[in-house]
């Protein structure tokens, strides 16, 4: 069953689903984070649009700097900023930064400890015909091994809204994954939302299973649930937003209830989301694990949906993922 303290969208299994992008999200919240506090600014890499920056354009032009495409250098004003006293928000597409100014994030932001935000879209599989150059499939593993660096995928649009609110009084060097297709928007204004704090979104009675998830695949992993409790198996749904800092207490507590766990992403499974919860359990509590994800593989151009077909991260896939864990469970 949905887990009454997440408060979902009373819709969340229906055709009339809202369906929104997480970039629309994080423009929106941009325009609030800028309303709160003067300080904060944005620096795009001549993709204003395609990242929703625009809307902060539009409401604060004297606070918006147009760089161009020069992903290297819009981590390094983003960094000159934030010395200053500024919070800026430096967007691109993730293939690009930190795709291509990782050095730049790395020695400038990071080594610094200066609160720059950099706002990663269009990434993951489901970018579909921009093709393999764009989809970007390895931003968590390199923004997450960084020290100081924040990590955040929301899963929905209204999440992707508060995560930059958020991100704008965190005081961090941060890092937030964007995607740009529309997605189901399953959570609500009153879903709660911490940084470093992940959320149960469904728990069965007998749960035998823990199914992690991160991103809009949180929702294919809650369809999944739904599949798993009609045919007598029960599951515990964690929305792990923050991949770093990781809540250790939420995951470890959970579990502790199923002694399995599936973890399900739009990432390779090599570095990401499941990498970070294996690393943390095989020092504290192992158990089995599956990884729903990219298996050491490039995309390729297509449509969104049949991308995660191909590459095995639909429902179908996470229930055939836990039917295996729990198997290697009771060996």
């Amino acid at each position: 069953m949905i887990n009454s303290l997440a408060k979902l969208s009373n819709k969340i299994f229906s055709d009339e689903l809202e369906q929104e992008s997480t970039r629309q999200g994080y423009g929106e919240g941009l325009v609030i984070a800028g309303q709160k506090d003067d300080r904060v600014v944005v620096v795009c890499a001549d993709l204003t649009e395609s990242t929703r920056s625009i809307l902060f354009k539009e409401k604060f032009p004297d606070r918006f700097i147009e760089a161009g495409v020069a992903e290297q250098l819009i981590a390094t004003v983003g960094s000159g900023l934030a010395n200053y006293s500024k919070i800026p928000f430096v967007a691109s597409y993730a293939a690009f930064s930190p795709g291509r100014n990782w050095e730049q994030i790395r020695t400038t932001i990071c080594l610094n400890n200066v609160p720059v935000k950099i706002v990663g879209a269009h990434a993951g599989i489901s970018v579909g015909p921009d093709g393999a150059t764009h989809q970007m499939l390895e931003d968590i593993a390199l923004m997450r091994v960084l020290p100081n660096m924040v990590v955040v995928v929301p899963c929905d649009a209204q999440e992707a809204k508060k995560a930059t609110i958020a991100l704008a009084q965190n005081g961090k060097p941060s890092y937030i994954r964007l995607t740009r297709e529309k997605t189901p928007v399953m959570t609500t204004d009153d879903t709660p939302f911490e940084i470093g704090k992940a959320i149960v979104f469904w728990e069965s009675k007998n749960p035998e299973v823990t199914i992690i998830a991160c991103g809009s695949l949180l929702y294919e992993a809650l369809i999944a649930a739904k599949d798993l409790d009609k045919n007598g198996i029960g599951s515990i749904v964690i929305n792990n937003h923050t991949i770093k800092p990781l809540d250790r207490s939420a995951i470890l507590s959970a579990v502790k209830k199923t002694n399995a766990i599936v973890t399900v992403e739009e990432h390779q499974i090599s570095g990401g989301l499941g990498g970070a919860i294996s690393e943390f359990l095989a020092q504290n509590y192992p158990v089995p694990i599956e990884f729903v994800g990219v298996h050491d593989s490039f995309g390729e151009s297509g449509v969104p949906g049949e991308l995660l077909e191909k590459y095995g991260m639909k429902s179908r896939d996470i229930v055939n993922a836990v039917k295996r864990v729990i198997e290697r469970k009771n060996i």
